[in-house]
């Protein structure tokens, strides 16, 4: 499948935030029936971009939360604001070994409906993948071994990962919408390959060997026929334009130029969030818009919200005025796991009122149930 590279077209009307029905406007049904799933997905998101808005997305939403678990209609987030993410994330990791959960546990045939369910409220999904080590067979974060720097000459290496994607893409292939038909989804694998934690990332590969990476994903996704993806690039923070594309695969593999910042240190680290932010998004978009593809921050968050009004004094300002399609957070792990491991409030939380104003402020697009 080629790149999604398409005009912003009128067909998509972006809602007010909590609006049901975010995309499209009834009177284009027909228009809409005509093009498929993921070029209305571009659609979608470069409309909102255009207007100015973004998706606010959340990873693992509907999954579990700061007290629970599978809980019918569960969300934090829309516990204290009242609609959903208008983009939902999800992980990939252990559907390389036929697991049926995956490396936080959600089992896949739930992600699956999630998916739909989230799809048929006028939101979005993206979806991550931080699969095992293929030859220590420890998690993402293993870095005791080096598969890309073996891919080329190791048989053994190659063919078991040429598996795992290929697994992956049966998966992804797979989804379906609310009535049967494909799904369309963002795909974002191998991200922060800038950083060193990741086994696929810097000091564990070459540049040309991540490229390598990327293209026999694309290869595999491409020859199983899976045509419903966005593809997301997304490396880390602090990088110079010139080393954020060294490992870019081409405008020919990609719809999404995205980065991943975190904010560290609560107070303290507000400048430096808000710098690193102003040093890296806007030249992600202005060269997004360049290639015709879409800009993200595909990855952010302030890890147990010690600045309790983090959403509407750090991060609305900071992407003020760069046209990101969406901001995506990580997720709310359940408190007796990880306690302090959350990304958006929870009911009691003291951010949760500034987190309702964010809601409320309208550029932020949520869905209702």
């Amino acid at each position: 499948m080629k790149p999604i590279i398409i005009a912003t077209l009128a067909l998509a009307a972006i809602s007010c935030s909590g609006n049901k029905g975010t995309g499209q406007d009834n009177s284009n049904t027909a228009a809409a029936d005509s093009i498929s799933p993921v070029a209305e997905l571009s659609q979608k998101l470069r409309e909102a971009a255009a207007n100015g808005r973004y998706y606010y997305g959340h990873h693992d939403d509907t999954a579990y939360g700061h007290t629970w678990k599978y809980a019918e209609g569960g969300s934090d987030v829309k516990a204290v604001t009242g609609s959903y993410p208008g983009l939902m994330s999800w992980d990939l990791g252990m559907i390389e070994v036929d697991s049926t959960r995956n490396l936080d546990g959600v089992p896949f045939e739930f992600m699956a409906a999630e998916m739909a369910s989230q799809d048929a409220r006028g939101g979005i999904n993206a979806i991550s993948w931080h699969p095992l080590n293929p030859i220590s067979r420890g998690n993402s974060w293993d870095v005791s071994a080096s598969p890309l720097k073996e891919m080329a000459t190791n048989t053994a290496v190659r063919d078991t990962l040429t598996a795992w994607i290929d697994r992956a893409a049966r998966f992804v292939g797979s989804l379906k919408d609310s009535d049967g038909k494909p799904l369309a989804v963002i795909f974002r694998p191998w991200h922060e390959n800038s950083g060193t934690w990741f086994w696929w990332g810097t000091g564990n590969s070459t540049p040309q060997e991540y490229i390598d990476l990327w293209k026999l994903t694309r290869e595999r996704f491409d020859a199983a026929g899976v045509d419903n993806v966005l593809w997301a690039y997304s490396p880390d923070k602090d990088l110079t334009p010139e080393a954020y594309f060294s490992t870019y695969p081409g405008d020919e593999y990609v719809d999404i130029l995205g980065t991943d910042i975190y904010h560290f240190g609560d107070e303290e680290g507000v400048a430096e969030y808000t710098a690193r932010i102003k040093a890296q998004l806007p030249y992600v978009a202005e060269e997004a818009a360049k290639r015709g593809k879409i800009a993200a921050f595909t990855e952010t968050g302030l890890e147990g919200l010690g600045v309790t009004d983090w959403y509407t004094r750090v991060l609305a300002p900071a992407i003020e005025g760069i046209p990101v399609a969406y901001v995506c957070v990580w997720r709310n792990a359940i408190e007796s796991e990880k306690p302090n491991h959350f990304y958006a409030p929870y009911p009691g939380h003291p951010s949760a009122d500034d987190f309702k104003k964010y809601h409320d402020a309208n550029r932020a697009i949520f869905v209702n149930p």
